[in-house]
């Protein structure tokens, strides 16, 4: 860099110190300068304004950070300070106060971005008038009695039940004939053996199987 272009950068990182006046490492400067100031040049700028008394020097470790020499500021007297505090809680409060409002305004768009559309509510209401139509001619129908169901549901309907009924009728028959073969060699009663295995019969469930 030249000596112009590098007086200028001192002057620039001094001027950007002064008005942040907060601790800040050379990373710190070079990102927040938008890298417009090289980061070797940011060093070496930095170095000439801890030598010239501008900037103080501070090290943690192996970290190094830079802030502004607070002698180059006018000291203030003991009124300054006060409204300087005062005018902090009057930001702070309305700080507060800005962000409530924010929260408060966040929570109605999230109302808004979530409610219907006026088409989407237009569409809604028509698929709505649609599916109460259909019911209250269903409820018509069905307090007229007129058949709902066709023959051939009907028949499907009495086919299957027939055949879940001779399932049925199947399957208690063999578990008999397998508890009457138990029964045999078995010392106890047939009560004592169903409450041994955990069986319940259709009596004890108090189901009666349908006649064919």
């Amino acid at each position: 860099m030249s000596k112009k272009e590098i007086t200028e950068a001192i002057e620039r990182i001094r001027s950007y110190m002064e008005q942040q006046n907060r601790p800040y490492s050379v990373n710190d400067i070079f990102m927040n300068l938008h890298k417009e100031i090289g980061k070797t040049a940011c060093q070496k700028a930095i170095d000439q304004l801890v030598s010239d008394g501008v900037l103080r020097e501070k090290s943690y470790g192996k970290q190094k950070v830079y802030v502004y020499d607070q002698n180059h500021f006018p000291s203030l007297d003991e009124e300054q300070l006060k409204a300087m505090d005062a005018r902090i809680v009057e930001l702070t409060e309305a700080i507060k106060e800005k962000e409530k409002l924010c929260s408060e305004v966040e929570v109605k768009l999230r109302g808004l971005s979530s409610s219907l559309t006026t088409e989407e509510a237009q569409k809604k209401i028509a698929e709505t008038e649609v599916a109460v139509e259909t019911m209250q001619k269903k409820l018509k129908d069905l307090q007229e009695n007129q058949v709902l169901v066709s023959k051939e549901e009907k028949d499907k309907v009495n086919k299957d039940s027939e055949n879940m009924l001779k399932m049925w009728r199947k399957r208690r028959r063999m578990t008999v004939d397998i508890l009457d073969a138990i029964m045999e060699g078995y010392p106890k009663t047939k009560k004592v053996l169903y409450e041994e295995i955990g069986i319940e019969t259709d009596e004890d469930v108090g189901i009666t199987m349908p006649k064919m």
